[in-house]
């Protein structure tokens, strides 16, 4: 899915942004359009929220104004479910008018619009979520959207690149990731695994990296009034907000309680998912961080951002610390002006609290492309000191080495 421009002028936008910090560019700009969902998942509760909050057309094409947003950005438009936002087809018809490097993500819950969506305004590439097996759809996400699935697929697939999205969590498993890898072959497209994780924004009830996988996959499926009577009578129960503002000296720690009794789950990756390029590695790395063996600082904060629909802008997509609102100012005073210039210094450095492939699949590329030309010692001094696992001496290349011999 990325070829090596992608990765070449992401690195021109590392070195400017590191030196440059009051005039940083975004490499990817994420924006989540709408809190309006018609899906009912147990890893993300989304579709809870009330009241349902849209941000305008005319605000987002102010933000595709800002000088930190360039034609090499990449814009992802999502949600909720951003095809449900009532001016999506407006705002793609602009992108795709202005700004062709925009990506669409979807559930594919309703099929028809999101196949009419990609033959009126084609993204550069369209991310679908796909999460197991058919009877694991309907237990994960609440509703039976496998064969929307597989027809937005068939409908879109000789018109734009896809991507299958996997999130490996506590409600499927190992088998329900090969079953979609199985899926993406057949079909001849892209598979993005990701893991579970309880952002803020997504009201979510499993902690995860305490909740092992599969750990959950026969509880009851969610429900949408019963998550709203839960909210009105104080007996829901979300996340700590207040660990987004942890004690500086606390900030390398993940921010779970992650458990150290896991057993490995390396061997339990199927082979299929080595056929997909930066999954592998993802997922057996993941298994090194959640008990607490490996430590990569933070960069992607630099050049990726999000923004809500309330118009909060978060530091990234795991802390709920905000850097501001872009309805009290604009993006670029709120990206490039010096508080969150101060923010950053102290975050990129530190911070080791997440495995949210939005972020931590830059940061493993950007270290383990470094260390192809320089001496590990020589990148502690460049990034600031890391280890892939208990053993700070291992470079990346002898730890998958060490991997492969062990799993085969």
């Amino acid at each position: 899915m990325y070829n090596f421009a992608d990765y070449v002028k992401r690195a021109s936008l590392f070195v400017n942004n590191n030196f440059n910090s009051s005039n940083k560019k975004l490499s990817t700009f994420m924006i989540y359009a709408t809190d309006l969902c018609d899906s009912g998942c147990k890893h993300c509760l989304i579709w809870a929220k009330n009241p349902v909050v849209h941000l305008p057309k005319a605000k987002i094409l102010e933000l595709m104004n800002s000088k930190c947003v360039t034609k090499n950005t990449t814009v992802g438009l999502e949600g909720g479910e951003f095809l449900l936002h009532p001016e999506a087809f407006e705002i793609m018809e602009w992108f795709h008018k202005n700004h062709p490097k925009f990506d669409l993500l979807t559930n594919c819950l309703k099929p028809e619009s999101a196949i009419e969506a990609v033959k009126k305004y084609p993204p550069k590439r369209l991310f679908l979520s796909l999460d197991g097996t058919k009877e694991t759809y309907k237990y994960m996400r609440g509703k039976d959207g496998y064969e929307s699935v597989l027809k937005v697929i068939e409908g879109t697939k000789d018109i734009v690149p896809i991507s299958a999205m996997f999130t490996l969590s506590p409600y499927n498993s190992f088998d329900d990731m090969k079953h979609v890898a199985a899926v993406c072959k057949k079909y001849g497209i892209d598979l993005r695994v990701g893991v579970y994780n309880d952002i803020a924004f997504f009201d979510t009830v499993e902690k995860a990296h305490e909740t092992d996988i599969a750990e959950k996959q026969n509880t009851d499926i969610l429900k949408r009034v019963e998550i709203l009577n839960a909210k009105k009578d104080g007996t829901f129960t979300k996340k700590n907000e207040e660990l987004a503002v942890l004690e500086r000296e606390e900030i390398n720690i993940p921010k779970h309680n992650t458990r150290d009794d896991f057993s490995s789950f390396k061997d339990s990756i199927p082979q299929e998912i080595k056929e997909f390029a930066e999954n592998y590695d993802f997922l057996v790395l993941y298994d090194e961080w959640r008990k607490k063996k490996l430590k990569l600082n933070c960069y992607s904060i630099l050049d990726s951002l999000i923004v809500l629909p309330n118009g909060d802008v978060p530091i990234c997509q795991n802390l709920d610390l905000k850097l501001g609102n872009v309805n009290k100012k604009s993006l670029d005073e709120i990206f490039n002006g010096e508080s969150t210039q101060a923010i950053h210094e102290d975050y990129k450095k530190n911070c080791n609290q997440c495995w949210i492939n939005f972020h931590r699949k830059y940061d493993v590329v950007l270290y383990r492309s470094f260390e192809k030309f320089f001496p590990k010692n020589v990148v502690n001094k460049l990034f600031g000191y890391y280890q892939w696992e208990e053993n700070n001496e291992v470079t990346y290349s002898n730890y998958m080495e060490r991997i492969e011999d062990t799993y085969k």
